[in-house]
């Protein structure tokens, strides 16, 4: 029985000694069609026309001889090792690598891609992988049938990006082609292919430096900034403290989409999206929006601002996965959990307003959970109050069986 498989990867380059030695003692070879009709694979051994991986795997681990897998450009990023080192099929796993298609892709396009982030889309975490192109201003996406660069394209409308689409890398019908986001739908992609998408202002530390993709330590420390950060004038929902409690019960992270309906100054948003979360904010006041987006600059961040008034904005705007309810009540609330986010979080000035707030997230399915904040900011100098603030948070969060996402 085989306890040991070479995984070899295959960038369209000649195979190296180590790699044309293990097909060469092959009695199985696995692999896609292209792979399968390279000279050096023997002709008397069994061939495995490469679909599922965890089925190759089963083969493999019961076959009687000398086992070798080729996967496209390097089988230990993304690709077929991390199944073949699953402990159910008792393989030991040899990789003779080659270049990945990611670092090919962006060698085509002549670009760095020390600070990108990468991804992999298909139908299951396509809206993740948008999310991600939407929150940062280099990523590369390892794509799959039915999520490809016309289904970004059409999942990223309202935000403008370049792709540089990357076809059957290393093979005789490579093709490299560089279009508009609101572009790549209007054309026909081949499979594989990886999109390299680029665009949005440059954000802090985004010009390499000590860590691969974005820096999360860019930008000043904390959850929260103060006030004077955004200008000065905050509303009364968005002092740090209140921020800071959002921040915490939301948790948005990479991959997330986060709405923030009536953004104010831009703090929530700018701070949501320091995280690494894509951002929608809203406001019906053009001031607001021009604060959001002066924010976003100030910080370095990605933000889509949508000018409109809640909760009729909402209805063509992309699925959120956690949403922010900075003004408009129980009936912008209403319209949100409508829309089934994974949490929601909200303030009101009385006990009544919160009551009102709560039976709404109640009724549609969400748990909920209500404190008063209460802070009191004082003048070191002489201890004395300088401002009091008071609000109820409310949040709601979906059971685990219920989250769409």
């Amino acid at each position: 029985m085989a306890d040991r498989v070479t995984v070899i990867g295959w960038d369209g380059s000649p195979l190296t000694d180590a790699a044309r030695g293990a097909l060469g003692a092959a009695t199985l070879v696995a692999g896609a069609a292209h792979h399968l009709a390279l000279p050096e694979v023997p002709r008397t051994a069994e061939r495995i026309r490469l679909g599922s991986v965890a089925l190759a795997a089963r083969r493999i681990a019961g076959h009687r001889g000398t086992a070798v897998v080729l996967a496209d450009g390097d089988p230990a990023f993304f690709g077929v090792v991390r199944t073949l080192r699953a402990p159910e099929f008792g393989l030991e796993v040899e990789v003779v690598p080659a270049v990945s298609s990611v670092a090919t892709a962006f060698a085509r396009a002549g670009m760095p891609w020390d600070d990108a982030q990468v991804v992999v889309a298909h139908k299951r975490t396509l809206r993740r992988a948008v999310n991600v192109c939407r929150a940062h201003t280099k990523v590369a996406v390892l794509t799959a049938p039915g999520a490809g660069p016309a289904e970004l394209g059409l999942l990223m409308e309202g935000v403008h990006r370049t792709f540089v689409i990357c076809e059957e890398l290393g093979t005789e019908h490579e093709r490299v082609t560089v279009v508009t986001s609101d572009k790549a739908a209007d054309h026909t992609w081949r499979d594989p292919n990886v999109v390299i998408v680029v665009g949005g202002r440059a954000g802090a530390g985004e010009d390499g430096g000590w860590i691969a993709g974005r820096d999360p330590a860019a930008g000043p420390r904390g959850w929260t900034q103060p006030a004077e950060a955004y200008g000065g004038g905050l509303g009364e929902g968005e002092t740090d403290l209140l921020r800071a409690a959002q921040l915490a019960r939301l948790g948005p992270r990479v991959g997330d989409l986060v709405w923030d309906i009536g953004c104010g100054s831009g703090a929530f948003a700018t701070e949501a999206a320091r995280g690494g979360a894509a951002v929608i904010a809203v406001d019906r006041d053009p001031e607001a929006c021009a604060r959001t987006e002066a924010a976003a600059r100030r910080f370095g961040v990605q933000l889509h601002v949508v000018p409109g008034i809640a909760p009729h904005i909402l209805e063509n705007l992309p699925e959120p996965d956690v949403v922010r309810v900075g003004g408009g009540g129980a009936a912008v609330v209403n319209a949100v959990a409508d829309r089934r986010p994974q949490r929601i979080v909200t303030h009101a000035a009385t006990r009544d307003a919160a009551e009102r707030v709560g039976r709404e997230l109640t009724e549609h399915g969400y748990r909920v959970e209500c404190a008063l904040l209460q802070s009191v900011e004082l003048d070191t100098r002489a201890w004395t109050e300088t401002e009091r603030s008071v609000a109820f948070l409310l949040s709601g969060e979906l059971g685990r069986s219920e989250t769409p996402h």
